[in-house]
């Protein structure tokens, strides 16, 4: 199924390409692409260099954990662990199921399924992986909210999970509607879910300040490529399209 939006993007990359050429339109594209994910990816770097050597930004972690419990109350406790369960392994999964199902019905095509489903994978593999190889522990469960978690800390799984799944839903939703207003809200609404899912880890003692900058940065830069990705195959699939 196609919409207005879509057309419109796709003429747009239609009429570049007859400039560019496609292959110039595509090293343009893979560069607008690689190039941010690339300075995230120095960003989480410096963030884990911070970590290991216990200077710069993670200088923050304990101020910012201690600031966090000067605020808690029980009933704000209560909401924010029910929020932050949005963001776990049955909360986020669900979330996500429902998005792309309505999104697949609403485009009649399986591409939010592969996308969404791509770049879970990849922030799972991140998660476990990062967690492995730093094995960091979590604040003293003296400092925790209960239910208390155990896993290593390094980076926050609720933190990068949820940047990457909403980032995607919230870029084909870019993709698709025709409004703009509805776009903007669109963004707005992913930026204060993921921005707010990180600060409840923090705020709950479940991570350091740093554990969810680094899951954030991580995020980012693995979104970056998917979107340079999916852009790749539209700027591919002109070759086949008559010319605007």
């Amino acid at each position: 199924m196609s919409d207005a939006p879509t057309d419109r993007l796709t003429r747009h990359l239609s009429r570049m390409a007859q400039v560019l050429g496609t292959h110039g339109l595509l090293l343009v594209t893979l560069a607008a692409g690689l190039v941010p994910a690339l300075l995230l990816a120095l960003v989480a770097g410096g963030v884990y260099e911070a970590v290991a050597e216990e200077d710069g930004v993670a200088a923050l972690d304990h101020p910012v954990l201690a600031a966090a419990k000067s605020m808690r109350s029980p009933g704000l406790d209560t909401a924010l662990t029910w929020f932050t369960n949005l963001g776990g392994t049955v909360g986020l999964p669900l979330l996500a199921a429902v998005a792309v199902a309505m999104l697949c019905r609403w485009q009649r095509s399986w591409t939010p399924l592969i996308l969404t489903a791509s770049a879970a994978a990849g922030s799972l593999l991140m998660t476990v992986a990062g967690k492995a190889l730093v094995g960091r522990s979590r604040p003293p469960l003296s400092d925790a909210v209960p239910p208390y978690e155990y896993s290593d800390s390094f980076p926050s799984g609720h933190s990068l999970n949820s940047m990457v799944v909403a980032g995607t839903i919230a870029y084909l939703l870019v993709v698709y509607l025709g409004s703009r207003r509805a776009r903007i809200i669109t963004v707005l609404t992913g930026a204060v879910f993921v921005v707010a899912m990180g600060l409840s880890r923090v705020y709950l003692g479940h991570h350091w300040l740093t554990d969810v900058l680094v899951a954030w940065s991580l995020g980012l830069a693995w979104l970056a490529i998917l979107i340079t990705v999916h852009r790749l195959l539209r700027v591919r699939r002109l070759r086949n399209l008559p010319a605007a």
